[in-house]
């Protein structure tokens, strides 16, 4: 849907008409992706990282957390058992862990494309050669967040960082074939509604084929501890937006909307979303890998959270998908 900016921040302030917002979103969701909620068994195989982003819980100026990373051997057999509860992707998740080089992950993936799965990268910034390398290994998707398009709160927020190469980053891995997700994260300190307006057009000129909206939750041991954190509605507003703007694209529902409220992932399924990412992590790791406070299951098994997730999806009447889900482009 054509929307020019001022629109766009009409629609993000308006919280009188927002569940109008949800429910148009919900009607184009509907019309153009159709009733299935698909499933991304996601894997978070490294809570080390070599960036010092203010908002995140992993950074690596962040002493207080207990590091750990999977095994190839691990990796590959936390996949095995997701596939066996029925998932048809897998995302691999971590910080910006070197461990993982490039040979070592084109194993880890051809590995798990053995199982008949699409496979999702969500690792970072890396190389051409290295984007390349996966991808002929067969990773599928990658997925990273641009977080915002204010470059001086991006550089405030992620130091030693570079907006303009992690720009290039996702236009390589667009260009190498990649269906390509992106994002951004709603209510940072500084982070004004014409920013978010700029952001969503930025994923819109960008040409995503996925785009997730978080709201930020302030972590206690970052330096942005004390900051207010962001709304939940105006995540949703968001959300829906990207939905009136992107009609075919896939939009997950945050694991973090569901952290600032326990319908949150249903609230997003119901104002336009269409993929949940279950964590199928096992064990202790489940705890460890914390981006934000107050992550949702994080003592639950992996089997528990598709049961639970699936039973929740049917209940507001859709279907869990049976495919690989990627993006299809609406004719």
């Amino acid at each position: 849907m054509p929307l020019t900016k001022a629109e766009i921040i009409n629609l993000l302030q308006n919280e009188t008409e927002q569940n109008q917002l949800f429910k148009k979103a919900d009607e184009i969701r509907h019309q153009y992706v159709g009733d299935e909620v698909h499933l991304r068994g996601l894997i978070e195989f490294s809570n080390i990282c070599r960036n010092n982003c203010l908002y995140c819980g992993i950074r690596c100026g962040n002493n207080k957390v207990c590091r750990y990373r999977m095994s190839e051997e691990e990796l590959i057999e936390t996949a095995r058992r997701a596939v066996a509860l029925g998932f048809k992707t897998i995302v691999m998740q971590s910080g910006e862990d070197m461990y993982y080089t490039k040979d070592r992950l084109c194993r880890i993936i051809k590995a798990i494309k053995k199982f008949d799965v699409a496979v999702t990268l969500s690792i970072g910034e890396r190389s051409y050669e290295e984007y390349k390398a996966f991808r002929e290994a067969g990773a599928d998707r990658y997925l990273m967040r641009i977080e915002t398009t204010d470059k001086e709160l991006y550089h405030k927020l992620d130091p030693n960082m570079s907006w303009q190469h992690r720009y290039e980053c996702l236009l390589t891995i667009k260009e190498l074939g990649y269906e390509l997700g992106s994002g951004i994260m709603v209510g940072l300190p500084e982070q004004s509604i014409e920013s978010i307006a700029d952001d969503l057009l930025f994923l819109r000129d960008l040409g995503v084929n996925m785009a997730g909206i978080g709201p930020f939750i302030p972590h206690p041991e970052t330096p942005l501890a004390k900051e207010k954190g962001g709304s939940l509605n105006l995540a949703l507003r968001t959300m829906a937006v990207m939905r009136l703007l992107m009609p075919d694209i896939n939009i997950p529902a945050t694991t973090a909307m569901e952290s600032l409220h326990p319908e949150g992932r249903i609230m997003a399924l119901k104002a336009g979303a269409n993929v949940v990412m279950p964590n199928v992590t096992e064990g202790e790791y489940r705890k460890l890998y914390e981006l934000y406070p107050n992550k949702i299951c994080v003592n639950d098994t992996p089997a528990h959270c598709r049961s639970c997730i699936g039973m929740k999806i049917q209940m507001i009447g859709r279907q869990i998908g049976t495919g690989y889900g990627g993006y299809k482009k609406a004719s």
